[in-house]
């Protein structure tokens, strides 16, 4: 069976660099585009990153000698490809007008970009959570014009350390969530060596994100209605996110209340046997268990437990009775592979094996 031909948009970028990295030996895709701004353009894929490679992986052979394409020749890489991972760093109204554009020359976008998550129609999927969303494509098509052609996205990544682990919970009643976020640099597209500003630091706010931590949950727990993805009415959240001296892994403290309080043993139980479509369908990117309770009480701990199922599992720990809410815990998820580029590549396996994903004729 041929693999369908992906391109990578923002090629050059921490999260493009995973990309690339997971789509070495993928089994049903493989990259055949790169793609930068035009100051990367021309070039080999190695020259143009050339001290500039951030992740931990070695940079796979395919793509050295790859000639990086411009974002401004877009059509041309459409012509060569079945489906775009996108994750660019530009303004979000251009990235909205390039996605659309990309969608509307016959080819899928799977975005790692926040510009189109609140798109009425545009999934914003956790594919072990919200799988059923993905059917919101066909009126997305109907809006664009197009025949295979639509926008998908994924969640932000500091969401994807605890949403995971609270909607196994959800047959109880969520009220009310308190969270905060210890995100990693890498989240900003940092090593240390780049941000040397940050060692042995602390910074308690990240541009955006405590509105995306409070209101992209919901629209993750929403459901369709006519031509729209309709966001949750409950819970209530309120997040404070902070940017710490970790390279990966987003950490995140959450407190919940519940309208039927569950006992710790049903939390546990709810997290053990929790399985979504990811699993079921068993996607090569899939974690076998998604969710994993640490008993210590040290833990989870990014440097211990952020590479938990190749980074695409949860970590949770320090389940314990709270003084104002119900219950207390900790989570923990790898912010560059299950909040970004691998969370999106989940969401292409997912499409793919639901036919949303298909080969270009001729």
């Amino acid at each position: 069976m041929a693999k369908l031909r992906a391109g990578v948009i923002g090629a050059t970028g921490y999260v493009g660099q995973r990309f690339i990295s997971l789509l070495d030996n993928h089994p049903w895709f493989e990259c055949v585009a790169v793609v930068a701004s035009p100051r990367s353009a021309g070039k080999p894929y190695a020259e143009a990153v050339e001290g500039r490679w951030k992740i931990d992986a070695e940079m796979p052979a395919y793509v050295k000698d790859m000639v990086v394409e411009s974002t401004e020749n877009i059509e041309d890489v459409c012509k060569k490809v079945d489906f775009v991972f996108c994750a660019v760093d530009m303004k979000k109204d251009e990235i909205r007008a390039l996605e659309e554009k990309i969608a509307k020359l016959e080819t899928p976008v799977i975005s790692n970009n926040s510009a189109n998550r609140w798109t009425p129609d545009v999934p914003m999927m956790i594919p072990e959570i919200n799988s059923d969303h993905a059917a919101i494509i066909e009126k997305q098509r109907e809006r664009l014009g197009t025949k295979r052609g639509f926008i998908a996205v994924k969640p932000n990544c500091s969401i994807q350390s605890y949403v995971p682990a609270l909607s196994p919970l959800l047959g109880f009643g969520i009220e009310q969530i308190s969270v905060c976020t210890y995100q990693a640099i890498s989240g900003a597209g940092k090593t240390f060596k780049d941000w040397p500003e940050m060692v042995g630091n602390m910074i308690p706010y990240i541009g955006g994100e405590e509105e995306k931590s409070e209101q992209e949950p919901l629209k993750v727990w929403g459901h369709i209605e006519g031509n729209e993805i309709v966001k949750a009415e409950k819970p209530v959240i309120s997040a404070q996110c902070y940017r710490v001296a970790v390279q990966e892994g987003h950490t995140a403290a959450v407190s919940v209340k519940f309208t039927k309080k569950p006992t710790k043993e049903e939390m546990l139980e709810a997290w053990k046997n929790f399985k979504g479509a990811a699993q079921e369908l068993d996607l090569p990117h899939a974690s076998k268990q998604f969710l994993q309770y640490i008993e210590e009480d040290n833990r989870p701990q990014p440097a211990l437990d952020a590479m938990y199922e190749g980074g695409m599992g949860v970590s949770i720990g320090r389940l314990r009775e709270d003084t104002i809410f119900d219950y207390k815990f900790t989570c923990l998820s790898h912010n560059t592979l299950r909040g970004a580029a691998g969370g999106a590549m989940l969401s292409a396996e997912l499409l793919y094996k639901k036919g949303y994903l298909t080969a270009k004729e001729g």
